[in-house]
Formats: C-alpha cells, sequence, structure tokens
C-alpha cells in the first residue's frame, strides 16, 4: 500500500487527540516517515498532511523562483508560515491544535480524506459540502463531453 485512499471519520478525544486511521498510518511507515508535515490548504478549509516529501515538493517549486521575489516570498509564507510538524503519540494519535481547528473549523470530529501522495483533514459537514459539489462538477463535465 503506498497511496492515501478513501476517508474515514473519527472522533477527537477529551485531551485532543485524534486517531490517524490504520491504513493511512501503513503508508506513513512504509514510506518511512515518523513525523507528518502539515500546512493549511490555500482553496479549502482544509489541513494538507503528508511526510517530508510533502514539504520537499513545495520546496523544489521555490527553488524555481527568484527569491527576492514577490512569488517566492508568497510561496515560503504558504509553505512555512501556513505548516506546521504533527507528531504521533505512541497510539498513533496526533494532536489537533488551533493550528488545525482555526482553518478548518473542526471540533469534535475529524474526516480524513486520502489525496494519492498526501491526505487532508475536514471539519466533516464542510468535507460533505466539497464532496457534493465537486461531484456536480465532475457530472456536469462528463455530459459536457457527451
Amino acid at each position: 500500500m503506498d497511496r492515501f485512499l478513501s476517508n474515514a471519520v473519527n472522533r477527537i478525544d477529551s485531551k485532543g487527540r485524534v486517531s490517524v486511521p490504520a491504513n493511512f498510518r501503513q503508508v506513513l511507515a512504509a514510506k518511512g516517515f515518523s513525523e507528518l508535515y502539515a500546512l493549511q490548504s490555500i482553496n479549502h478549509p482544509a489541513i494538507d498532511v503528508g511526510g517530508m516529501d510533502l514539504l520537499e515538493r513545495y520546496e523544489a517549486r521555490m527553488a524555481q523562483e527568484d527569491p527576492f521575489g514577490e512569488t517566492f516570498a508568497d510561496m515560503s509564507l504558504f509553505t512555512y508560515g501556513d505548516g506546521a510538524f504533527l507528531k504521533f503519540d505512541a497510539e498513533g494519535r496526533i494532536a489537533v491544535t488551533d493550528f488545525i481547528r482555526s482553518h478548518t473549523g473542526i471540533d469534535d470530529k475529524v474526516v480524513f480524506v486520502g489525496r494519492n501522495d498526501f491526505f487532508q483533514l475536514w471539519e466533516p459537514s464542510r468535507f460533505e459540502a466539497h464532496r457534493a459539489e465537486a461531484r456536480q462538477r465532475l457530472q456536469s463535465m462528463r455530459g459536457a463531453a457527451r
């Protein structure tokens, strides 16, 4: 298993921790990641989460820009200023911090959503609304192609 697939809703415990789904932990373990890189999604009220490869992908893209230019500055702010490292505890849980809650609106439940080489954290009702909109866009594209 080398991709983040499917989605799962998990409850946040009284100490503000949530269990990362076992199948997601298996992907992370197979890739050798013991620490997670997370950043606030630009387009959605979600947190993008992955291993160091996710951070390295953004850094490689930034390296293509003029280090004194506005695009580089914007990308640096997004990558580092809107990013954080998350650590697992011994039971495979992560803390749902203010960094996560303020951007997503997450309260007592988290939806983990597989996105191939990374996953996202969503507030359940926001995810359901986004998923319905995405499905509608895809159906409209399919209808237009016919």
